[in-house]
């Protein structure tokens, strides 16, 4: 509490706080591991206060209107009574006093207290308000420690990743170069003798085929390229077919 004595005190000088135990948002500045035996102590003994100021005002208002009543038939006691009263009467005189003065006894008693009660419910409210803003400026401080480091690792992260694209264009610029050159150097029948059929150029053809519904022409192409595999077969079966009179002759 030493800071928040000197930070925070001095703001609250002259500050109408508003009751904190009756505002829900206080309630949700604090986990429930910040809500301290402490703080559960402070808010019911500030609970309690409020309790008894409400029930003193209450009491008051009702001992007042006692006392005017009975203050009315003291009134019409008097004239009834004339110049030689009754005992009756004067016994129902004598109560009546008696109960007037109780009711002004703890009239006086009530307002005492009530003025009392709210210098100690705003001096608790206060000190409620200070351990508040203390945790408060903690939270602060730890969630800005937090933010802080997680935006310096989101920095890091953008900087790597952008040193990965370059690397990346680096290799894909390599890998065209080299595939570029040895195919017009060796021609396209060695590379594919060699097995070095990598066609980069098909590789993001294929990324937007997957990317994109494929058009009704690129079906058409599809289907008509497995038709040159049967002209093949027959190139293929043709030498076949000129062996067979070579063995006849022999």
């Amino acid at each position: 509490m030493a800071r928040a004595d000197e930070v925070f005190k001095s703001a609250l000088v002259g500050k109408k706080i508003p009751i904190l135990t009756l505002d829900n948002k206080w309630h949700r500045l604090f986990t429930q591991s910040e809500f301290t035996p402490e703080l559960k102590g402070m808010e019911k003994t500030l609970n309690d206060m409020l309790k008894r100021q409400a029930k003193l005002n209450t009491e008051t208002k009702e001992l007042k209107k006692l006392k005017k009543k009975l203050m009315d038939e003291v009134v019409l006691l008097a004239d009834a009574m004339g110049e030689r009263p009754t005992k009756k009467q004067d016994k129902e005189m004598a109560d009546h006093k008696r109960l007037i003065e109780e009711c002004n006894e703890k009239m006086d008693a009530y307002e005492e207290e009530l003025v009392e009660l709210p210098r100690q419910i705003n001096q608790l409210n206060n000190q409620l308000m200070l351990i508040t803003m203390d945790v408060c400026y903690k939270k602060l401080q730890q969630n800005t420690k937090e933010l802080s480091e997680i935006e310096e690792w989101i920095s890091g992260i953008r900087r790597e990743l952008k040193k990965k694209v370059v690397r990346k264009q680096e290799k894909e610029a390599v890998i065209n170069r080299l595939y570029a050159y040895m195919h017009d150097i060796f021609g396209a029948e060695v590379i594919e003798l060699f097995d070095m059929q990598y066609d980069p150029e098909e590789k993001y053809r294929r990324k937007e085929t997957a990317a994109q519904a494929v058009s009704p022409e690129k079906q058409e192409a599809g289907q008509e390229k497995p038709a040159g595999e049967p002209e093949k077969a027959e190139q293929a079966a043709q030498p076949e077919k000129g062996a067979e009179p070579e063995s006849k002759n022999t």
